[in-house]
């Protein structure tokens, strides 16, 4: 399996890993024709140097949020906070890491395993 993103989004996402660095940045990532199309930001998010801390009653009911996207100002693992959020939300997870560049961006599953990212244009 392999998660697909529009690369013109992923240079968003990247852009922004490096506006709120050194915190983190959380999304929801909308999903168009099995391709990641868009993000939303999360509203009235917390966004720290270790964590990002949003109310999940404020989470758009839409069925094109396939997965999440959020930054880490260090590597791209998942922590175990990221690994029980993942279990809890389903579908494709990306984190960003530091240097926020294409290399350091990883897609994990709900289960913590990795999978590919395709770029496409």
């Amino acid at each position: 399996m392999k998660v697909r993103i529009r690369q013109e989004l992923l240079d968003y996402l990247l852009e922004m890993a490096r506006s709120f660095y050194p915190n983190e940045f959380a999304g929801l990532l909308r999903e168009k024709d099995g391709v990641f199309e868009e993000v939303l930001i999360l509203p009235k998010g917390y966004y720290g140097r270790g964590s990002v801390f949003f109310d999940t009653y404020l989470l758009p009911h839409d069925d094109d949020v396939k997965g999440t996207v959020h930054s880490h100002p260090g590597g791209a693992r998942p922590s175990k906070a990221d690994l029980h959020f993942f279990s809890k939300f389903g579908g494709v997870h990306l984190i960003i890491g530091f240097p926020f560049e294409y290399w350091s961006v990883k897609a994990y599953r709900s289960n913590g395993e990795e999978i590919e990212v395709e770029v496409v244009r």
